[in-house]
């Protein structure tokens, strides 16, 4: 029998105002209205893609969460395998909680059970994979994490945001966590890529076979080259 696995996906709303981005359209870059959102209700959004443009995944609940800044949140499950999407939409102005609480879980703290038909599910620092989307406020910012000496098997982490690999590995070095794909240079941080990511995770496939499958998916809906997308990718910690 196949064990129970659980993601969590942490998306800082795309926002013009509180954000140091290139701004695009008002309607997809209000960090205050997850329905339109880039990163969100937009075409290649977590929620749409995943509702609507795959056949692997189901919404099947919208859990409530005590965190007034989570603006929508919801629960996938795979349409074949035991495997949970638990995805959270941060008000854009709070990027920096966003952020920080991604690398908490990632250091496995936070923990979160989510119930679903008498099934306790395990998120946050419990949750087996852990992945960050939207604008890569490390550019902008410092985090404030008191991160703690971890014991248990590394939480897997994906982080789609611009320079990611730049800019958060001394984050996650001290999370203790074990990046599977991230970013070398700008990107578009949509949807599409973080499925192509965890279809290959469910396959326990390597960092570099996952990385080839998000170059592939990335050429694919942005038409920028294969050779751009595959050096856009990456895995593991920088030589």
């Amino acid at each position: 029998m196949q064990a129970q696995k659980t993601i969590h996906v942490f998306v800082a709303l795309c926002d013009n105002e509180f954000q140091g981005i290139v701004p695009v359209p008002e309607k997809i870059g209000n960090g205050k209205d997850p329905r339109l959102n880039l990163y969100w209700g937009a075409g290649y959004g977590m929620k749409s893609f995943f509702k609507l443009k795959t056949k692997d995944w189901k919404l099947i609940s919208k859990p409530k969460s005590d965190n007034p800044y989570i603006l929508d949140r919801i629960l996938f499950k795979h349409a074949t395998k035991d495997v949970y999407i638990l995805a959270d939409a941060y008000d854009g102005e709070q990027i920096k909680m966003c952020t920080e609480n991604f690398l908490k879980a990632s250091n496995q703290q936070n923990q979160e059970v989510i119930e679903f038909e008498n099934k306790k599910l395990r998120f946050g620092g419990d949750a087996d994979l852990i992945s960050y989307i939207g604008h890569d406020g490390l550019m902008d910012f410092s985090v404030e994490v008191d991160y703690l000496k971890t014991k248990n098997k590394k939480r897997d982490v994906i982080i789609l945001a611009c320079y990611s690999r730049e800019f958060f590995s001394p984050e996650i070095k001290k999370a203790n966590a074990n990046p599977i794909l991230w970013t070398t240079h700008l990107m578009a941080p949509e949807a599409y890529t973080l499925k192509a990511a965890i279809d290959g995770w469910m396959n326990n496939e390597t960092g570099k076979q996952i990385d080839e499958r998000a170059a592939q998916a990335y050429h694919k809906y942005q038409k920028c080259g294969i050779r751009g997308a595959r050096n856009l990718f990456t895995t593991g910690f920088k030589n």
